[in-house]
């Protein structure tokens, strides 16, 4: 008998719909601030534009099937939409932590090396880091949408667990490590500079702006971990617990996963002054007023 794959009333379509139309207009906003604002043409920034593309592709395509396979769980081709989804999701969510882990090296060098940053995280490199970002995402989301059986009749989020586990090793637990790892190391260089600049006026402004940048950043990480790691922890233990979890828990928890993708404009918007300037400037219709390419963004 069809019946629809989500049983747990929290799961509404005008409530996903919504988590959806902001997930693509927040994420556009900061890929247009990016691109508008030259004093936003940074090294860091380029990654963050990169998390931002990544998030839309979650707004714009995982999101929108989603809702569709829930909406319509007779439909005929679901197998094959299920597919589209999971490749794409599976690509986003690789590379929007990729892009982060990306992010924490640039902050390491900017924090713990500034004498050289400029010239270790050049343009070149960084084109470099997003273009290897881009490259495993596309081609994991290939392999793992495409192999294997699925192990539900409904639709899967991986289509063979045993690469699923792979992947949340692979392309979660190790990055985060990383990344914990790096942010460790920055946050207490980051207090040894302040107390040895603390009588210094010259270089203060500069490395306010670079702290708050990293706590910024940081706080991304947390949340996409926060976001993430109920699902992926779910995916690690479903053989160890001969696949017993709920299916509508696992749905709950990967719709807390793509919710991340909604939540990280808010981030830059209330915690990173140059994009709330940008963002303001941007809603407020200032940019159809006169140019602001130049503006100097507080």
């Amino acid at each position: 008998m069809c019946v629809r794959p989500l049983e747990s009333v929290i799961y509404f379509p005008d409530a996903l719909g919504t988590i959806a139309v902001v997930t693509m207009c927040g994420n556009l906003l900061v890929i247009f601030a990016v691109f508008y604002f030259r004093q936003l043409h940074t090294s860091t920034n380029y990654l963050v534009l990169s998390l931002a593309m990544a998030d839309l592709l979650v707004g714009t395509i995982v999101l929108p099937f989603g809702i569709l396979l829930f909406a319509n769980p007779c439909w005929p081709q679901q197998a094959v939409l299920c597919r589209v989804r999971g490749g794409f999701d599976i690509m986003s969510s690789i590379c929007s932590i990729l892009n982060l882990c990306f992010i924490s090296i640039d902050r390491y060098y900017a924090v713990c090396m500034p004498l050289s940053y400029r010239l270790k995280m050049n343009a070149y490199v960084t084109a470099i880091m997003i273009l290897i970002t881009w490259v495993i995402s596309v081609l994991c989301g290939i392999v793992m949408s495409v192999g294997g059986q699925k192990q539900e009749t409904r639709c899967a989020f991986f289509q063979n667990l045993n690469l699923g586990i792979i992947a949340a090793v692979v392309a979660f637990y190790i990055p985060v490590i990383i990344m914990f790892t790096l942010y460790i190391k920055i946050f207490f260089v980051a207090q040894k500079q302040v107390r040895s600049i603390h009588s210094m006026q010259t270089g203060m402004g500069a490395r306010k702006m670079e702290r708050k940048a990293t706590r910024t950043l940081a706080i991304v990480m947390g949340v996409f971990v926060f976001c993430w790691s109920p699902f992926f922890i779910c995916v690690t233990y479903l053989p160890f617990n001969n696949f017993k979890i709920p299916l509508s828990l696992m749905e709950t928890f990967k719709w807390l996963g793509w919710a991340n993708s909604m939540l990280n404009p808010f981030i830059y918007a209330f915690f990173y002054s140059w994009f709330r300037s940008a963002f303001r400037i941007i809603l407020t219709g200032k940019i159809f007023k006169g140019n602001y390419t130049n503006a100097k963004l507080l």
